[in-house]
């Protein structure tokens, strides 16, 4: 059993956070999602790892390296330009092989990893087996429909009119059957080799093709929204712990990391919140599920339900929320300017502000 990680594509609903990273290295509670998904791969007991890479492949292998942190041998195999889920299963062919295989995509975060539905497939034994879950857009997805016991019948991607509530969570599950499958597709209508096309092949080819229905939580982070709440959901399971220096005059509140090196005077923090490598923060109130990277400074600001990547500084700020602030951000008050109105009336005018 192999596992295909996708890392590639350009990150389009992250920008400009992905103008000069990879959107699967953004981090939650302080580590990227890719991470994630190497750790729920390696938990679930596959080995070996191949990578999609595209443009941002040095900073992915850079952050990756040979997968040894994550008790992982991985492969990198570059993909020029992101043409389709079942693109990437082509370039990975002679990688795969004939093994069975995972291919996760390296933005989703899954609670629970899947060593469970690993165990079903290989129990199963399944041509193809998909996950879904229920969402209130479903045409932003790849769409199943399902008939009365529950079967697989039909898939269709980003469909403009839905016929069910079921998308299809970014991990699927293959054996060799699905080589043949992405070789007889064509593009699609947006110019990509859609997966869904690849597994709709299959069924009409009489393959059998399983579904299971995602109880847990799950997301796609592709935008800022969706970010922070996986944020959120990261940072509602920390265990506190301090591991830097908080002098006597702040306070710490429910759960909260504070890495070491870092520094935390005259502040406030409420959890759940963490606190990376070297930062300081002083004269400051941090509120819930904030995640605050590595070497960052706060000074004499407040700051929520945000993300603050590595390097950035806020200070004299008065009060930021629902905020994603990008690597050596500097963020600052904007200065006092007097106020005034500046008007060229004609005659006869009538003018109604506002004092």
């Amino acid at each position: 059993m192999k596992a295909l990680v996708l890392s590639g594509g350009s990150g389009t609903r992250l920008r400009p956070l992905t103008h000069t990273s990879a959107k699967q290295l953004v981090p939650v509670a302080n580590k990227p999602i890719l991470f994630y998904v190497l750790e729920g791969i390696a938990e679930a007991g596959v080995t070996e790892v191949g990578i999609i890479v595209g443009d941002t492949a040095p900073e992915i292998r850079a952050a990756v390296g040979d997968g040894s942190a994550f008790g992982l041998t991985v492969t990198y195999i570059p993909q020029e330009r992101p043409l389709g889920l079942a693109h990437a299963v082509r370039i990975a062919r002679d990688w795969l092989g004939d093994d069975d295989f995972v291919m996760y995509l390296g933005d989703n975060f899954l609670v629970g990893g899947i060593a469970d539905q690993l165990a079903d497939f290989r129990d199963t034994t399944p041509d193809a087996q998909i996950m879904l879950t229920r969402v209130s857009n479903p045409s932003a997805f790849g769409v199943a429909e399902l008939d009365d016991e529950g079967r697989v019948v039909a898939l269709e991607e980003k469909p403009a009119f839905p016929k069910s509530d079921l998308a299809l969570v970014g991990v699927y599950f293959f054996t060799p059957a699905i080589h043949e499958a992405v070789n007889a597709i064509a593009p699609s209508a947006r110019g990509e080799l859609e997966i869904t096309d690849a597994i709709q092949w299959l069924i009409d080819h009489d393959a059998r093709v399983r579904s299971s229905v995602v109880t847990g939580y799950w997301k796609d982070t592709g935008n800022a929204t969706d970010m922070l709440e996986v944020n959120r959901t990261v940072l509602d399971r920390l265990d506190p712990r301090c591991e830097g220096t908080v002098d006597e005059e702040s306070e710490l509140v429910g759960r909260v990391v504070i890495e070491p090196g870092a520094t935390v005077s005259r502040s406030r923090i409420v959890g759940p919140a963490i606190i990376g490598r070297g930062t300081r923060i002083e004269g400051s109130y941090i509120g819930p599920f904030t995640s605050v990277a590595d070497h960052c400074t706060i000074a004499d600001s407040e700051i929520e339900y945000s993300i603050v990547l590595t390097g950035a500084t806020i200070d004299g700020v008065r009060r930021i929320e629902a905020s994603m602030i990008g690597r050596d951000v500097a963020v600052t008050p904007a200065p006092r300017t007097p106020q005034a109105h500046r008007l060229i009336l004609g005659d006869h005018s009538k003018v109604q502000i506002r004092s």
